[in-house]
């Protein structure tokens, strides 16, 4: 049985778009359009509909924030976007953007008809949302099934692009479980957060699972850095435990923002 999630107060429309790429300052901005250009350089161009999944090694690291403005500058381009909440665990995406949780992902990995024009931002008229839905029990065999194979090839025939925000690799194996759905990833790290213990163990799993990473956004590093080799230690989130006590893990390019 799916579990309820709370919900949370909707955010205002002036609260949402502080998130987005257009609000925020001159640097970040230009360098999630950078990241747009970069992505185009990175995904073969026989892929009709890149699916692009962004994860990080821990929690907190913003790969959420950054699915959020990539797939937005995309739209802004011209182009056809779907962000999907795929952390079906804590999920975000919802109280991001200021819309309702559910019907979402879940209920088209059980079988429920979508209407694809009711996912459509107001924000920007290319721009579609599509929550996680109740979370279910078995997220990661979800994330995984040739159901979910079968919702990401419907979806593609409707999109140019499709941005998946996925749980930290090293605190569930979901992202993983997707990988073979997927074009490739974007790894988000948080400078003087993430610790390279921690990034170390990150790329390990990504390797064993023959993940395709399109390449590393770095976020909040400061102007001018360009390199992550130091990393500060970082205080743990109370909602990761939700991962950690619950859910057990199994066993190219640099974006600066």
């Amino acid at each position: 049985m799916m579990k309820k999630k709370k919900r949370s107060a909707t955010l205002t429309p002036a609260e949402v778009q502080k998130t987005l790429h257009k609000n925020l300052e001159f640097i970040a901005s230009e360098q999630y359009r950078l990241l747009r250009a970069n992505i185009k350089f990175t995904v073969p161009e026989d892929v009709k509909c890149p699916i692009i999944g962004v994860t990080s090694s821990i929690r907190g690291e913003g790969k959420s924030t950054t699915a959020v403005n990539l797939s937005y500058v995309l739209a802004n381009k011209g182009h056809k976007v779907l962000l999907v909440d795929g952390d079906l665990r804590i999920p975000s995406i919802a109280k991001k953007m200021g819309v309702k949780s559910t019907p979402g992902l879940t209920d088209l990995l059980i079988g429920s008809t979508a209407d694809i024009a009711s996912w459509k931002s107001d924000i920007h008229k290319n721009w579609y949302i599509l929550p996680s839905g109740d979370i279910p029990p078995n997220p990661s065999e979800l994330l995984g099934s040739k159901r979910m194979e079968n919702v990401l090839n419907v979806l593609s025939e409707h999109f140019d692009y499709i941005i998946v925000d996925l749980p930290p690799v090293n605190v569930v194996s979901d992202a993983m479980a997707i990988s073979s759905w997927v074009t490739g990833m974007i790894i988000v790290i948080r400078e003087g957060y993430t610790s390279k213990k921690d990034l170390d163990r990150c790329m390990r799993q990504v390797k064993l699972s023959n993940v395709n990473v399109l390449g590393c956004v770095m976020n909040e590093s400061e102007e001018g850095s360009a390199s992550y080799n130091k990393y500060g230690k970082y205080k743990r989130n109370k909602k990761y435990y939700y991962y950690s006590s619950e859910h057990k893990v199994q066993n190219k390019e640099e974006f600066n923002l």
